[in-house]
């Protein structure tokens, strides 16, 4: 009985070594492809919010990290768009941490003269059929951001209409869009206001190649 028992335990335990190396395997194959989806998903939404024939440089690259707490408790990163090696727009990740179920995560581009080329949601848990119109394949009012800018932290065109504000709030939910504006609004003005810092910065994501 005693021998049956370290058997199957054996077994088990050879096993788990196997399946544990099998699971292992199959990540690092499957990784690349991963992080290339993933590169391939990020360009398209830098592409949709910084118009491509603007600049020269590969944005991907071009990647900074960002980690003021004055700005966001998360570890962010933005991403300069360059044209014959002079800067002429930046993308920078913030996130919303009041929207109806939690974080909104952003993506903001702007030119350096402050206007807003272009804002999109990269992720959010807002309810469906209310909080998502968020999402540009739900809803097209993200691209209501694209042209404008702040004037100040008193701008008050900034805020949804119920506020008193220039941004349509959504049909029985005006917590959603009303979190997404402060934050564009503040993303905006931190960023205008460290200019300098963020484009001297050399905290880069990656090495370039």
């Amino acid at each position: 009985m005693k021998d049956a028992i370290q058997k199957n335990a054996m077994l088990l335990a050879i096993y788990a070594i196997v399946a544990t190396a099998i699971v292992g395997i199959i990540s690092l194959l499957t990784q690349p492809r991963i992080e290339r989806q993933e590169q391939a998903q990020l360009l398209n939404t830098l592409a949709s919010i910084i118009e491509p024939s603007s600049h020269d440089n590969d944005l991907y690259q071009d990647c900074h990290l960002l980690n003021d707490q004055s700005f966001s408790e998360k570890l962010q990163t933005y991403y300069i768009a360059k044209m014959q090696d002079r800067p002429v727009a930046i993308a920078i990740t913030t996130s919303a941490p009041d929207g109806y179920n939690g974080n909104i995560d952003l993506i903001v581009a702007m030119t350096l003269d402050g206007t807003v080329s272009g804002v999109r949601t990269l992720k959010h848990q807002e309810t469906p059929g209310l909080g998502d119109k968020i999402e540009l394949r739900k809803d097209d009012w993200i691209l209501s951001f694209a042209g404008n800018h702040v004037e100040s932290e008193k701008d008050i065109r900034w805020g949804v209409r119920k506020d008193g504000g220039v941004f349509d709030q959504f049909t029985g939910a005006t917590i959603t869009p009303r979190a997404v504006v402060n934050t564009v609004k503040r993303t905006v003005l931190y960023v205008n206001e460290n200019k300098e810092s963020l484009l001297a910065s050399e905290q880069l994501c990656r090495s370039k190649s």
